[in-house]
């Protein structure tokens, strides 16, 4: 994935690179190859601050870091030639999201949006995850992923054009930890459940994943990528 928004005109040495709900700043990490210079946003402080522990750990100079919301990052206009979100933007306001990054982007700025779907039309293990924690869970609503389809959005009206699309499979392996930590992470479980009930699951998740041979799930998956590129005037 990396590699491809590297084709894609993400990740140029020099460039400023804002990356919205970075989390723990996995994108940067990834990405800090490129020597692009790199910010990583997010209202969490404890991931924030976690983030900031793996780039001292890898020994990275060129990831910085901010607390914020992407609807408000505090940034001067025209400041990044990309801005990049990673599983999240769906959590944001997207038409106050999208206005702010329109301003912080200079002209001609790429914003690149990335989203991630595990395909239980595709997968057994995936499918039988999905109805594990709507046992859980009954008002659960990201199940059932099919299809990706693609309509231009509103929020990208009289700012952005369509620069990219590029929609993929892949398998990505999860040890049997992983795939317990992605679930709890879902919003079914880790967002919606009391931690007792989170508990109560993880004990109960563990158990069910002993029916699957190894350590190791190959998991499919669709890795989305919009490439938007801004509108803004010199």
């Amino acid at each position: 994935m990396y590699d491809k928004l590297v084709t894609f005109g993400i990740g140029k040495s020099g460039q400023k690179i804002l990356d919205l709900g970075s989390g723990t700043a996995i994108l940067p990490i990834n990405l800090a190859y490129t020597h692009a210079q790199f910010t990583a946003t997010d209202i969490s402080e404890k991931q924030i601050a976690y983030g900031k522990i793996l780039i001292r750990e890898k020994q990275l100079d060129n990831i910085e870091f901010k607390v914020c919301p992407a609807e408000n990052t505090g940034f001067p206009d025209n400041s990044f030639d990309v801005v990049t979100a990673v599983q999240c933007f769906q959590y944001f306001d997207a038409e106050k999201a999208s206005r702010e990054i329109f301003r912080i982007l200079k002209p001609n700025g790429l914003f690149c949006k990335i989203f991630m779907d595990w395909l239980p039309c595709r997968d057994t293990v995936i499918a039988e995850t999905e109805q594990f924690v709507l046992q859980y869970n009954p008002d659960w609503n990201g199940y059932g992923f099919n299809k990706f389809h693609y309509s231009y959005p509103l929020w990208a009206e009289d700012r952005f054009m369509i620069d990219t699309i590029h929609s993929y499979r892949t398998t990505l392996p999860f040890s049997k930890e992983q795939w317990i930590g992605r679930i709890k992470s879902c919003r079914g479980i880790g967002a919606s459940l009391s931690a007792q009930q989170v508990t109560e699951f993880e004990k109960a998740f563990r158990t069910f994943l002993t029916k699957y041979d190894g350590d190791t799930l190959y998991l499919q998956h669709q890795i989305h990528m919009e490439i938007y590129r801004s509108e803004k005037q010199s």
